[in-house]
């Protein structure tokens, strides 16, 4: 008997194991894909890593999480400088005075300021009632046409007259001329890409890959006292009440015979005429120097079963299902749910850390 049977051998399920094994626990891994670490699995391709589900930067202000992971891997100083194309023009993003200043040909703090607020007063919106109205309130006709409005309708497959403003809170104006998309203090991509960190932390389990949980789930839960349950969990109920909405994206892959494609690693395409959302060139990650590149076209689109759920629509619908299934899952003995999957949000890497290790907390207290 194993003390746990961990579904999901992605950046939850390998902390919580690490964890257990630090207690001088047993674990097995069951993952249905051939390989380890979900989503931020990288493969080799020409000594280029190539981040296979989407590009994931580490990022985090919580100096405990940092030090968690660098346990496992040398970070390197990777900073997030996305690029946005709209039609011929080339935009920095996220929105700072270098955005303000190609767009207008302004160049003060004060000028790009007045001439938001000027966009923004001539809108007169004081109660947005979607995401367009939301957005314009915001940043003004400008910023919202050119970077926002087409980029955001591939991404959600919908116009954004229909989707709710609570989508965006908040969309930071940087009034400096500063391309870090990220405000976090630490950040990076590890040296040799993902997958030898969870390898590190799988390194004292049992891990069966292509092995599906729900094909097995009798004989598997019987192996084990508890379970640790990263997948769907709708799907763990059969689907009973419905079920949850997802958005996926598909990706294209290119290995060119070219050094450096675009100049950068993630180019957004904010045209709604341009089909996918962004271009990845996965070499700039870790500033590499070999002759061929490899990028990956994402495109973004409704999710259906038997493809990889990615983003949960956490619109009214999906979150009083999502209320439903979790109080099932309060009542399912020896079971843990975790994850982006098991708890249907949507998590960055330092927050699935954060939220195992206080799963663990929580268990081995």
């Amino acid at each position: 008997m194993y003390d746990y049977l961990i579904v999901g051998a992605g950046l939850f399920g390998a902390v919580f194991a690490h964890e257990a094994h630090r207690r001088q626990k047993t674990c097995l891994v069951v993952e249905k894909r051939s390989h380890i670490a979900g989503n931020i699995y990288c493969k080799n391709v020409e000594g280029i890593h190539v981040h296979q589900y989407g590009a994931h930067i580490f990022h985090t202000s919580d100096k405990i999480i940092w030090d968690y992971i660098n346990q496992f891997a040398e970070f390197n100083n990777y900073i997030n400088s996305p690029i946005a194309v709209y039609k011929d023009e080339l935009y920095n993003l996220p929105f700072n005075m270098n955005t303000f200043s190609k767009m207008w040909g302004i160049r003060t703090p004060s000028e790009a300021r007045e001439k938001i607020a000027e966009q923004i007063a001539s809108l007169n919106i004081t109660n947005p009632s979607n995401l367009e109205e939301q957005a314009l309130s915001l940043v003004g006709t400008d910023v919202y046409e050119k970077l926002i409005k087409g980029y955001t309708e591939k991404q959600w497959g919908r116009p954004c007259k229909d989707l709710p403003s609570f989508i965006i809170k908040r969309l930071p104006l940087r009034f400096t001329y500063d391309n870090n998309y990220f405000n976090a203090r630490y950040q990076g991509i590890p040296i040799g890409g993902y997958t030898p960190i969870v390898e590190k932390m799988l390194s004292h389990a049992d891990v069966r890959l292509n092995t599906d949980y729900f094909a097995h789930r009798a004989e598997l839960s019987s192996l084990a006292h508890k379970t640790i349950f990263t997948g769907m969990l709708d799907e763990y109920f059969d689907f009973c009440y419905g079920a949850l909405q997802y958005r996926t994206v598909r990706f294209e892959e290119e290995l060119l015979e070219c050094d450096n494609y675009q100049g950068n690693a993630v180019v957004n395409y904010t045209d709604i005429e341009v089909p996918y959302t962004r271009i990845i060139e996965h070499k700039h990650f870790e500033f590499g120097t070999q002759p061929v590149t490899v990028i990956s076209r994402e495109y973004s689109s409704e999710w259906q079963p038997g493809i990889e759920p990615y983003y949960p629509i956490n619109d009214q619908r999906n979150s009083s299902l999502f209320a439903k299934y979790q109080e099932l899952s309060k009542r399912e003995e020896n079971v843990i749910f975790g994850g982006r999957l098991g708890n249907y949000r949507y998590y960055d890497m330092d927050q699935v850390i954060a939220a195992a290790l206080e799963t663990a907390e929580t268990e081995f207290h």
